[in-house]
């Protein structure tokens, strides 16, 4: 396959997934640019090692440890990551896949087809994960999901506390909770109307 037609199916992919996929559901510029960079860089850097003598793996390995790097320098969610990897793959099939014929087409749309898919606002629409900070130290796991339950309308599935601290009387607790079907569907119709442009 042509450099220049994996060019274009790059092309093609990381202005779906920029375009239509992250930004109508999470609406975050500088994510953008960072997407929109990452893979026109890993494009262009990967098919020059791939067309030299230096060492491919070392220099795909030097753009591994540079991407850790970036992601640690700013927080991002697990949403945010997987776009970013999905950035980093299409721009690697785009520089690297001049011999993988048709598995690079199939390997884009399946890239695409997982984002879509696993980010979609109607998959488990019910389900939340939060960091609560409560203005009470419990100690107590019962009370604590009793409490959590009353405060955010919800059933807990799972908690982790991250601290209690006895002496300013706190809870840091990271939970895992399902939302009632009533409000699931009043948050469902907000991330639809979100997705569609609508003003917030």
């Amino acid at each position: 396959m042509s450099l220049s037609i994996l060019i274009l199916i790059d092309v093609v992919a990381i202005l779906i997934l920029t375009f239509g996929l992250y930004w109508p559901r999470h609406r975050r510029k500088n994510m953008v640019v960072a997407y929109l960079t990452a893979n026109i860089g890993v494009a262009a850097v990967a098919s020059v090692l791939a067309s030299s003598s230096i060492n491919a793996g070392l220099g795909l390995g030097l753009f591994g440890i540079l991407s850790i790097i970036r992601l640690r320098s700013d927080e991002l969610d697990h949403t945010d990551i997987a776009y970013y990897f999905g950035a980093l793959a299409l721009g690697l099939f785009a520089g690297l896949g001049g011999s993988l014929t048709w598995a690079t087409p199939v390997m884009t749309a399946a890239i695409l087809a997982a984002l879509y898919i696993g980010d979609h606002p109607e998959l488990f629409p019910r389900y939340r994960n939060q960091v609560v900070t409560l203005d009470a130290a419990y100690t107590d796991e019962a009370a604590l999901v009793e409490r959590l339950e009353g405060l955010l309308n919800a059933t807990v599935h799972r908690l982790t506390v991250r601290k209690v601290d006895l002496v300013n009387d706190t809870t840091v607790v990271e939970v895992r909770y399902e939302l009632p079907p009533s409000e699931a569907g009043r948050a469902l119709v907000a991330a639809r109307a979100s997705s569609n442009g609508s003003p917030r």
